[in-house]
């Protein structure tokens, strides 16, 4: 996308970049929602509970708000989820002392006619010693299919080789389709499928995509 800059962030830009991973961030909730009703173990309970209560009330009214007050539930833990994630991961003090302070970390924005529509940031990747991992990768709705988010990726891929790293990994989660989609086009290759930590995900199948883009000095720009 012609005129668009990437260009390390700045604390004065704190308030755009966590209303970006806000916003792209909370897109996700929906389809976490239909994810979760698409488990046999949610239409298991669903479909009992309906069951149980039309046969002891001899009523179609109080089934079907009991199925649509679970729903409801259910669509506010999602909401809640997402976020306590958003307020994790996207404060101030996080952004400076994680990404801007350590040499081998950084983290950027994509800048338009003056404005920031994008972010991505890097660090190392725990326990495995020849990786940086991408982080936070976000673009405003308004400027996608514009190239913006290869360019991002790009900006990392060139800081870890630059930093002597062998490879760039990252994890997204069964839900984001259309990151995957673009990591596929920037080359990273998907090592393994593995669920998220907490009880809930697990219950729902939620699961985690690892990507890994190996670097070559012949490693040409996308």
């Amino acid at each position: 996308m012609s005129g668009v800059k990437i260009r390390e962030y700045r604390d004065g830009d704190f308030s755009t970049v966590r209303e970006i991973f806000s916003l792209g961030t909370s897109e996700h909730v929906p389809a976490s929602f239909v994810h979760f009703l698409k488990q046999p173990q949610c239409q298991m309970l669903l479909m009992s509970t309906f069951c149980a209560l039309l046969a002891s009330s001899k009523s179609f009214l109080l089934p079907v708000l009991a199925v649509t007050l679970l729903l409801a539930i259910v669509c506010q833990l999602v909401v809640y989820n997402f976020n306590n994630y958003i307020e994790k991961c996207c404060n101030l003090n996080s952004i400076s002392e994680t990404y801007m302070a350590p040499r081998d970390a950084c983290f950027w924005v994509a800048e338009n006619e003056g404005r920031v529509v994008g972010m991505v940031a890097c660090r190392p990747k725990d326990g495995v010693p020849d990786c940086l991992e991408l982080k936070r990768l976000s673009v405003l709705r308004s400027h996608r299919g514009r190239g913006v988010a290869k360019k991002l990726c790009q900006a990392v891929a060139d800081f870890t080789r630059e930093r002597g790293y062998a490879a760039v990994v990252l994890h997204t989660s069964v839900v984001q389709t259309d990151a995957q989609k673009l990591y596929v086009a920037m080359g990273f290759r998907k090592l393994r499928e593995f669920p998220e930590g907490n009880l809930a995900a697990r219950l729902t199948n939620f699961s985690l995509f690892e990507y890994r883009l190996d670097l070559h000095k012949d490693h040409a720009a996308k």
